[in-house]
């Protein structure tokens, strides 16, 4: 006979150091796992703190309140006959660890620390935490003197041990112990652990979907057994997106799901399972059960209680099949679900979004107007939590949304700020947007305060600076270009706090960014221009993702306008039309495309890569379409432009981390921002392996020329037939190298190829101009 479990996990949307809300959607969570029968309820990992404290984790305070949120829930009835897994920091001999604390009935039956923490990408737990290093051993942990008036108890077991009950037995990790290689689901199966659960804090990234699901389906086909995966949802104070995509597998398939991206506070997720299926999968692992019968030992907690029902006609739960979103998908609804937790939680009314009329600020503000979609398709379904967090943003306790266009006129205020370099394309681009979003939309012209500058500039030196087409400097040029680009951003903040105002609205509005993650890895930006917002939900997507998104919402969102806005190329507008045409683009600029900015920020990082070792890379990959010695100079160009505008990194906007390769430096990019632009020692090494290579080809082509000579003269010796194929498809002579490289050196597959190859990516309008990056490398003066 068979003996099901039903089992629950949960997301939840939590919030940093929201002690109250966090209890209540905790609590809410209890009780939505209890009436679906539910005897186990799994939380995601520290969701009593909220994961995002930082240096919080530090105060006594916060490890107090915690404890009082667990009292309360020890107290609470509806916690009753449910065995609770609750994540909380909890302080032992001094020392504060990442814990589970699983209770029931009023009585605790085991905290178990975190045995390996997380120390990559945005996480940093090892400044706040320590890993629990005593494997399967544990320790009397004494209670707060409020958890022992209540359990009756004085101390607890706390360590790396398991909890029996009187049908299964039950494990735990926490979230970085399923990614580790050492991942403590292995001995806890050979140890006849059934049912494994995993509290996580796993933020979202695009196209990084499958990780935690493949992880999750082979540890479970691999060992056998339950695994629950709950995660935490949402903006909780941070860059940060946690993406939900709570879930239960058994037996390497997924029989219960959770959404990855949601306007939801509170989700559980259950599954009825059978307890036999685990111990017949696993008896038919013949080289498993070799192992585990000689397997150490976890410590267990005896506990009086059965999860199993006896009811043996309850239906179980079939595998099922994860459907991903594609990267257009997630950029639509992961940013526009973190900017929806942004405005509620900061009391403000809204966004206000200079809109320029370009590829980046038309896609912030599609993005909030997928974030209206989103709200109004909440509100449809019955969610009373967004329709009433909606109502305290509009200050209206009656406002209902009747649809998305109508509800952006409500929170979102566009601006076109144009001056006289300004075309009247991109003014009509951004009208024609607005009106398609259903913003609120403005036009100013800001000609007559840059004016006023110039002439108080002029009044105190006695001169007047000029634009480069008009015989003025460089500096000159770009000093003009930088004070039409600030006083944008002084005129949004002015306009944000009280254009509610002249609507007879109260409060203020959020500054939306809009500049891409290339553009700020090579600082193609002002300082304290208009990519000085409050937030910014583009700040760490490619513009070629953008551009891939735009197209997505076109149809999606039914908005023709965006087809204008794609053919266009990128310009600042700063600089004077010519005869009312533009003049200047963003690649011209730059001295790159954008596709290039794409390949350089992923070698550099996740790659990994300095100056030289990038260029051993590209020469690989740029083979068919380089010379070396453009490589060399196409890469020093880059360093040279990302060091001097490093510092630009200092005060960029915080944004919504989406991208490996962000170069945002809170948390995640950590560089200096102070740098010696010249690469002297680096750069000399590039030159070394570039003369290497031009020998090496003098050589070749000294044997080439050798090897048709003998074959021009049979009678005389000859070498060893080769075969040199010309992938040009010529008949000349072509200098093919193996597929390790022109220097030796192997490249990844996987690693994207330069914008001019046709091949795989559409080639750029601007040429490769060596003329142009040559002249513009030696500048090593910082750029603001």
């Amino acid at each position: 006979m068979g003996r099901k479990v039903t089992l629950a996990t949960c997301t939840l949307n939590q919030w940093a150091m929201d002690f109250k809300g966090n209890y209540e959607r905790i609590l809410e969570s209890i009780k939505q796992a209890k009436d679906r029968g539910a005897t186990y309820r799994c939380g995601p990992e520290l969701e009593i703190t909220g994961y995002s404290c930082g240096d919080h984790f530090y105060e006594s305070d916060t490890l107090l309140h915690t404890w009082e949120v667990l009292a309360k829930l020890l107290q609470d009835p509806i916690c009753k006959d449910m065995i609770i897994d609750v994540g909380m920091p909890v302080m032992h001999k001094n020392v504060t660890y990442n814990c589970r604390v699983i209770f029931l009935n009023k009585k605790l039956l085991l905290i178990r620390p975190k045995l390996i923490l997380c120390d990559d990408g945005n996480y940093r737990e090892t400044r706040w935490f320590t890993a629990w290093t005593k494997s399967k051993q544990t320790e009397d942990f004494y209670l707060p003197r409020m958890i022992q008036d209540i359990c009756g108890q004085k101390t607890v077991l706390i360590g790396d041990a398991v909890i029996a009950t009187l049908d299964t037995c039950l494990g735990f990790e926490i979230c970085e112990e399923l990614w580790n290689p050492s991942s403590s689901h292995i001995p806890l199966s050979f140890d006849g652990v059934e049912i494994i659960s995993n509290g996580s804090g796993c933020y979202h990234e695009l196209r990084k979907a499958y990780v935690v699901v493949d992880l999750v389906k082979s540890a479970t086909a691999k060992c056998g057994g339950i695994y629950l995966f709950s995660n935490l949802r949402g903006c909780d104070g941070e860059r940060i997106y946690f993406q939900g995509c709570s879930h239960v597998a058994i037996n390497g398939h997924m029989v219960s799901i959770g959404k990855q991206f949601s306007l939801q506070d509170v989700e559980v997720i259950t599954a009825t399972l059978d307890l036999e299926d685990v111990r017949t999968y696993r008896n038919s692992i013949r080289s498993r059960n070799m192992v585990a019968s000689s397997s150490p030992r976890f410590p267990r907690v005896q506990v009086d209680f059965a999860l199993s029902s006896n009811d043996i006609f309850l239906p179980t739960y079939e595998p099922k099949e994860w459907q991903y979103h594609s990267p257009e998908e997630e950029i639509a609804l992961g940013p526009a679900c973190w900017l929806w937790d942004y405005l509620r939680r900061s009391g403000q009314g809204g966004f206000f979004l200079p809109l320029s009329g370009g590829v980046d600020s038309c896609s912030s503000a599609v993005i909030v107007h997928s974030m209206c979609t989103l709200v109004c398709q909440a509100i449809a379904d019955g969610d009373t939590n967004v329709l009433e967090d909606l109502r305290k943003i509009i200050g209206d306790p009656k406002y209902k949304p009747l649809n998305a266009r109508e509800l952006c006129n409500q929170i979102l205020v566009t601006c076109y700020m144009g001056t006289k370099n300004s075309s009247e394309e991109t003014c009509q681009r951004a009208k024609d947007l607005s009106s398609q979003i259903g913003s609120y939309h403005l036009k100013i012209k800001i000609d007559i305060i840059i004016d006023a500058i110039l002439t108080v500039f002029t009044l105190v030196t006695g001169v007047t600076p000029k634009f480069r087409a008009m015989g003025g400097t460089t500096r000159e040029n770009l000093a003009l270009q930088n004070v039409q680009a600030r006083v944008r951003m002084v005129m949004a903040y002015f306009f944000a706090q009280l254009v509610l105002w002249t609507r007879n609205r109260s409060g203020g509005l959020l500054v939306l960014g809009s500049g891409n993650v290339d553009e700020g890895l090579v600082g193609y930006l002002t300082k304290y221009d208009c990519s000085s917002a409050d937030v910014n939900p583009i700040g760490s997507i490619s513009k070629k993702d953008l551009k891939s998104f735009l197209k997505y919402a076109i149809f999606k969102f039914s908005l023709p306008a965006l087809g204008e806005i794609l053919d266009a190329k990128p310009t600042a507008e700063l600089e004077p039309l010519l005869e009312g045409k533009l003049v200047q683009t963003d690649e011209e600029d730059m001295g790159m495309t954008y596709d290039e900015l794409s390949i350089y920020g992923h070698l550099r990082k996740p790659g990994g890569c300095g100056p030289y070792s990038m260029f051993c890379k590209l020469v690989n990959i740029w083979s068919s379409i380089l010379q070396v010695q453009d490589v060399a100079d196409k890469v020093k160009h880059f360093f040279r432009r990302y060091s001097i505008n490093r510092h630009k990194m200092t005060v960029i906007t915080p944004s919504y981390h989406a991208e490996t390769y962000s170069p945002d430096d809170n948390r995640y990019d950590q560089r200096q921002f102070l740098y010696n632009a010249k690469w002297e020692w680096q750069f000399r090494a590039i030159d070394i392996a570039v003369k290497r290579y031009l020998k090496m080809k003098e050589e070749r082509m000294h044997d080439i020329g050798n090897l048709i000579h003998s074959k021009m003269h049979p009678l005389k010796d000859t070498v060893l037939d080769r075969s040199f194929p010309d992938l040009s498809g010529s008949t000349g002579i072509h200098d093919n190298f193996s597929s390790t490289g022109r220097l030796g050196v192997v490249v990844s597959e996987s690693v994207p190829k330069c914008s001019k190859d046709t091949n795989t990516l559409p080639k750029s309008n601007v040429p490769f101009r060596r003329g142009a990056v040559n002249s513009s490398v030696h500048s090593d003066v910082l750029s603001f």
